[in-house]
């Protein structure tokens, strides 16, 4: 089973490139059974679903306008249906989309789009810090029902300097506080792994990078798009790589996709 995470900044302007991106793995035989997107930016009604279908995926997925919103497509040749679909975190009251959950045969995925927390001392950092609470929380008791787990997202952390271009310019801001850093740990404390640094990978590998200042071409970036695997899931993880081919393309998103290869018995 290959599963991906991609923020896609939206769904509207990036549909093509979404398609463009499964025929290319498709047909390198190296197919997409489950894509995790983020950033839809569109309510459920603008919601491509038979542009996906035409493609050979089904979907479950939450939106809103203007502003965040997540989705699963899972490629019907290889997915069922998916039972069990929770939209947002159960009992936290948030009218922004950010999570959506479905269990395809034993998996339990989860796509996720963590806050991005606007800068230290603003209430979107705050609120940020909230949220984190409750969706490890709720991972908490989801981990014990679920023994086969994948959480992926932007989760708008990069836990670690070394996924950091430039840690000192970053200093201060979002995305790489203390604070933030902490419930990445504590994530991982949970029992979940960080499939990415499962292997040895190359120097200054990164997910987003800046629209401005020329940020892919410096590879002035960040790694804040994550698949963290349950230990069952874990143990099962052949590869994770970053795919930066999509960020060179014509109206690209400015994240790229993450790709995890489970080798399910």
């Amino acid at each position: 089973m290959r599963i991906a995470s991609w923020n896609v900044n939206s769904l509207k302007v990036r549909l093509p490139q979404v398609l463009q991106w499964l025929g290319a793995q498709d047909a390198a035989g190296t197919p997409i059974d489950a894509l995790c997107l983020q950033e839809l930016k569109l309510p459920d009604d603008k919601y491509p679903l038979a542009e996906l279908e035409a493609a050979g995926f089904h979907s479950i997925f939450t939106g809103q306008k203007t502003y965040n919103g997540v989705a699963i497509l899972a490629r019907n040749a290889a997915m069922p249906v998916p039972t069990d679909v929770v939209r947002n975190i159960p009992g936290y009251e948030d009218a922004q989309q950010r999570v959506i959950a479905g269990t395809y045969g034993d998996v339990r995925l989860i796509s996720a789009y963590f806050p991005n927390g606007q800068a230290l001392d603003s209430d979107k950092f705050v609120y940020k810090l909230d949220w984190l609470k409750a969706m490890i929380e709720w991972l908490r008791a989801e981990m014990a029902r679920y023994p086969k787990l994948a959480l992926l997202g932007d989760f708008n952390i990069a836990p670690e300097d070394r996924d950091v271009h430039d840690p000192a310019k970053w200093e201060g801001q979002n995305l790489v506080s203390p604070q933030e850093r902490d419930a990445f740990q504590t994530l991982i404390g949970l029992g979940l792994v960080d499939s990415f640094r499962m292997f040895e990978q190359p120097e200054k590998m990164f997910s987003w990078w800046d629209y401005r200042m020329m940020g892919f071409r410096r590879n002035a970036g960040l790694r804040i798009d994550h698949i963290l695997l349950s230990a069952d899931l874990a143990r099962q993880c052949a590869t994770c790589v970053i795919d930066k081919e999509p960020r060179r393309w014509e109206q690209p998103s400015d994240h790229t996709p993450v790709v995890a290869t489970l080798t399910l018995g």
